[in-house]
């Protein structure tokens, strides 16, 4: 019987680390999403102003 508590027990506790682990990777993940998702609006924002200058000149080529 107490090999049995003892086995649940150990089984318990590593679940508890594996869910711990876990939360702690997910926070990480939701950190590095919030920034890799501002970094990329940021880089958006940068093609579409080069999209707009390079139309820009373009325009002002003159035609062949």
């Amino acid at each position: 019987m107490d090999a049995e508590l003892n086995k649940l027990e150990n089984q318990l506790e590593q679940l508890i680390g594996l869910y711990e682990s876990g939360r702690v990777e997910i926070r990480e993940l939701r950190t590095r999403l919030a920034r890799l998702e501002t970094d990329n609006r940021a880089l958006a924002e940068k093609v579409r102003f080069a999209t707009g200058k390079l139309e820009s000149l373009l325009e002002q080529l003159p035609e062949s």
